[in-house]
């Protein structure tokens, strides 16, 4: 076991052996979280909806200590997205208090363990307290190298790819010329971090919901049943195992395989 699952792994348990079956020297650099579920996990329980964010907010406390334990270097969560202003005014406002006090309570963890706390999307139309406890934070920690926690905040795929455009042409006018992938990459919120190698989607469902569209082009996905309160470090040591297992060749051939030649 590395050092750093010492004491947090305990022995002889399902983590432990999960552990026990992954190469460190493999590891997905960027695992990118849709977290979902949280409304349905508080139905079956007959709780208010508000009582499965408060699960969830757990869940997210215990995922970004496995990750930095585990040695991840950027760890992406979608916790909430342009289109879920659409809810009840209420869950949403209770849902900027709930990251208010994460960020409160969690500021002196994060820099206790070298996190880097960095928020992505538009995030001008935050509440204005949320903003300056965002800004105090992302200020507090930017120093951090252990790893990189990047909350996705008021976030659409669609609009950062927009968004991008705008900026691109602000800065270097309607000339195709410098345009490449490379150039328009810098342009996104996420901009100097590394895509996605592994996207985990909680509570089963099969789509990315708007979710970096551009970064998870060659991501490999990962879908569970669990909702996401009740996702554990086994999920995320599960999630992976499952990466490692699969050959991840950005559409060129596999070492070994015969080419295919087109007779004349």
């Amino acid at each position: 076991m590395i050092p750093d699952l010492k004491g947090f792994i305990k022995p002889g348990s399902v983590e432990d052996e999960l552990v026990r079956r992954i190469d460190f020297e493999r590891l997905p650099l960027h695992i990118a979280v849709i977290m979902d579920g949280n409304g349905r996990w508080a139905k079956q329980r007959n709780l208010p909806r508000i009582e499965g964010h408060r699960a969830g907010s757990k869940s997210v406390r215990e995922v970004v200590e496995a990750s930095a334990r585990l040695g991840i270097k950027v760890l992406s969560l979608y916790a909430f997205s342009k289109e879920n202003w659409k809810r009840p005014k209420k869950e949403v406002s209770l849902l900027w208090k709930l990251l208010e006090e994460y960020l409160k309570k969690e500021d002196k963890v994060l820099v206790e363990n070298r996190i880097r706390l960095r928020a992505i999307g538009q995030l001008e139309g935050l509440p204005s307290s949320v903003r300056r406890e965002l800004v105090r934070v992302e200020a507090l920690t930017a120093a951090n190298d252990r790893m990189t926690v990047c909350l996705a905040l008021n976030y659409s795929g669609r609009a950062e790819i927009v968004d991008g455009v705008r900026r691109l042409l602000a800065e270097r006018g309607p000339n195709p010329a410098v345009l490449d992938e490379a150039t328009f990459a810098r342009t996104l919120y996420t901009a100097g971090l590394p895509d996605p190698d592994l996207l985990i989607r909680t509570s089963g469902e099969l789509r990315v919901s708007n979710f970096l569209l551009w970064q998870i082009a060659y991501a490999e996905i990962w879908v569970t049943q669990e909702l996401w309160p009740d996702f554990r470090t086994r999920h995320l040591l599960q999630a992976v195992i499952d990466y490692q297992k699969r050959e991840r060749r950005f559409g060129a051939v596999s070492p070994g395989d015969d080419p295919v030649l087109e007779k004349p």
